[in-house]
């Protein structure tokens, strides 16, 4: 059928440039076939396309969508040109070298293209997937991306210098060390990328602090080369995913998914106020309910200290918005210069930061006001007004 085509138009051209006309000619009709390939394949892939719309999965809905089957109908011209042109040009013609040349060149974009396009709606497919959603797999792919185009980009030098791509391999690998400078930051990014993900030390969501970089916030991103970080005052910090993996960081999603959050706050309570309770004290503690449930130690002699701390271990456990399941007490630490530190120590049911602050700050108020009932005092540093009131 070749052979006929180009013996027909032989036969009705003449002329001194007879050749180069029926040159021209042929590369237009192999212009318009790859056309009309490239729009029959694009009408196949999109009753494929309607094809899978119409399964219940949703697995061929993310990966065979529209930017795959647009790449895969700008594929069918670039083959349909790489058969044709032997067949109607000699390879010893320039022609047919330079046009071979730049159909690979399109060939090798086009694949590229389709792999970058499949590993990017993977990814899509997987960050819509609740259960692997916050899994910080984007570097992954972000690298797989660099090395299809690298790939690409190897096999494109090859086919332009007439070389194996394993002579191109060869040539960079003795350039590796400048290669490893210029893509420090993309390698180490990748290993914590990977140590980030296999050792879920981070997930996008995760609530993290890294006092080092001045971060506490929640993560929206985590990249090949950087990791997002939304601040509590709505900044975005980015920091090198490896800085993670090589510095110490806190993530506060365990405590999140625990059900409690804890709350460790001190009073000083001043020495000089810890005494004996009297019987006409004890009396109106018991009357004004204080002492209600409370377990009295053995003996005619309380202490107030002692007795406040058994008051708020019953109001702790009595609370509704404390965990019970979790450590709930009251201590005493080691006496220090400014007072004996009276420390509560008990776990919300709110993790939610507002709430979790409400409750600790009212825990905090009925502490401050509670203590002075007990005959105590809390230790605070001389105010202004304090020594005005001496010097009078």
């Amino acid at each position: 059928m070749f052979d006929s085509l180009k013996l027909l138009l032989s036969q009705n051209i003449s002329g001194p440039h007879q050749g180069v006309v029926i040159d021209v000619i042929l590369l237009a009709a192999i212009a318009v076939t790859a056309v009309a390939g490239y729009f029959a394949a694009k009408g196949l892939l999109n009753i494929l396309d309607r094809i899978v719309r119409k399964t219940p999965t949703e697995w061929d809905d993310d990966l065979l969508n529209r930017r795959f089957i647009r790449g895969m109908a700008q594929l069918a011209p670039a083959l349909l040109i790489s058969w044709l042109l032997p067949n109607f040009f000699d390879e010893r013609l320039a022609v047919h070298h330079w046009a071979k040349i730049l159909t690979s060149f399109y060939i090798v974009w086009a694949v590229v293209h389709i792999v970058n396009v499949t590993l990017s709606n993977l990814y899509n497919a997987l960050a819509r997937r609740p259960r692997m959603k916050s899994y910080a797999v984007k570097g992954v792919f972000q690298m797989g991306k660099l090395i299809s185009i690298a790939l690409g980009v190897i096999v494109g030098l090859s086919i332009l210098i007439g070389k194996t791509p394993l002579a191109i391999i060869t040539a960079v690998g003795a350039s590796a060390a400048v290669l490893m400078l210029v893509f420090r930051d993309t390698i180490l990014g990748l290993v914590a990328s990977v140590q980030l993900t296999a050792n879920e030390m981070v997930h996008r969501g995760d609530w993290i602090t890294a006092p080092k970089y001045d971060v506490n916030g929640e993560v929206i991103d985590v990249s090949l080369t950087t990791v997002k970080v939304r601040n509590w005052d709505n900044s975005i910090s980015t920091i090198p995913p490896y800085s993670l993996v090589s510095d110490s960081f806190r993530n506060y999603q365990a405590m999140r998914d625990s059900g409690g959050r804890r709350v460790e706050r001190s009073v000083l309570i001043d020495m000089n106020t810890v005494r004996f309770l009297s019987d006409k004290e004890r009396t109106e503690l018991t009357e004004e309910g204080f002492l209600e449930g409370v377990e009295l130690p053995e003996g005619s002699r309380i202490i107030n200290l002692g007795l406040l701390r058994r008051h708020l271990e019953k109001y702790l456990h009595e609370s509704p918005l404390v965990n019970h399941e979790m450590t709930c007490m009251v201590r005493e630490m080691e006496p220090t210069p400014t007072g004996v530190p009276l420390q509560v120590y008990f776990f919300t049911r709110e993790v939610e930061w507002t709430a979790y602050e409400s409750i600790q700050s009212d825990f905090m108020d009925y502490l401050y006001a509670v203590v002075r009932r007990f005959g105590l005092s809390v230790f605070q540093s001389p105010a202004g007004s304090d020594l005005l009131a001496l010097g009078k």
